[in-house]
């Protein structure tokens, strides 16, 4: 069933980035994105991940994520963009860091292209772009990356990042991704409201 609803969301997006592409300006003009028209080729909601799911060969973490609110964007020359509200360790992880971010101090992205079964897109010069997650699960994640060109299925994941481990692994598990979350619709309404945003 949730391998069944993950290729649907895959062919949801496919088919949003595939307009966004055709529609000949890459911006859709209504989220602000502080005037760069340079963004806006793909924006997706983000959703926290589930456990035993694997996107272009990426696992997930071991405990399920939730997300308050995210975005993710992919624009015409491969920058991606992430902003999550939030992302903490949802009901059905250990019992003592469920509503926190656990030992995740740090996440970075990856792009998939070709919906779950895809593959991951390096990074421009493979270099990972990680950023802090705070207490509250709050964090902005710019990555560039080799977008190629035609990216069919694209799905952002938001990873665990590791300093420690070698320089190629150090990205690890996702906990959340681009994507869309059936019964809560307001989470879209959200991000388009603007508000402060705590960290």
């Amino acid at each position: 069933m949730r391998t069944k609803r993950l290729h649907m969301l895959c062919a949801i997006v496919a088919c949003s980035f595939t307009a966004l592409a055709e529609d000949g300006h890459g911006n859709n003009g209504n989220k602000g994105n502080n005037g760069n028209n340079d963004n806006g080729s793909f924006e997706s909601g983000v959703i926290g991940s589930a456990t035993g799911t694997s996107v272009g060969g990426v696992g997930s973490g071991g405990a399920p994520w939730v997300v308050k609110s995210g975005e993710a964007s992919i624009s015409s020359s491969g920058q991606i963009r992430v902003e999550v509200q939030g992302l903490l360790i949802a009901t059905g992880g250990p019992a003592n860091l469920v509503g926190t971010t656990g030992p995740v101090t740090m996440v970075g992205a990856s792009l998939i292209c070709g919906g779950s079964g895809g593959t991951v897109v390096p990074e421009t010069g493979g270099v990972v772009s990680p950023s802090p997650l705070s207490a509250v699960g709050n964090a902005e994640i710019e990555q560039a990356v080799n977008l190629p060109a035609n990216c069919f299925g694209p799905v952002v994941l938001v990873r665990i990042f590791s300093s420690s481990a070698p320089a190629g692994s150090q990205l690890g598990a996702f906990i959340a991704a681009s994507g869309l979350t059936l019964n809560a619709p307001q989470k879209q309404d959200q991000n388009e409201g603007g508000g402060g945003h705590d960290r």
